[in-house]
């Protein structure tokens, strides 16, 4: 028996499943929204900033 012949047993008509963790497309939630790295590019240039003024001074 060939590989073909093997995989076309005992298959239905629609092979196909439903998705059960389906992908894309849906409506955005505008809570999980993902925020642009030069905010935290920002955060981390003031924090260091910050830290380079404040040490000097203890």
């Amino acid at each position: 028996m060939s590989d073909s012949d093997f995989y076309r047993r005992d298959r239905p008509e629609n092979p196909e499943l439903p998705e059960d963790r389906p992908r894309g497309g849906g409506p955005e939630d505008p809570s999980r929204r993902h925020r642009s790295p030069w905010i935290w590019i920002i955060v981390v240039v003031i924090i260091v900033l910050v830290v380079a003024i404040v040490v000097p001074l203890i």
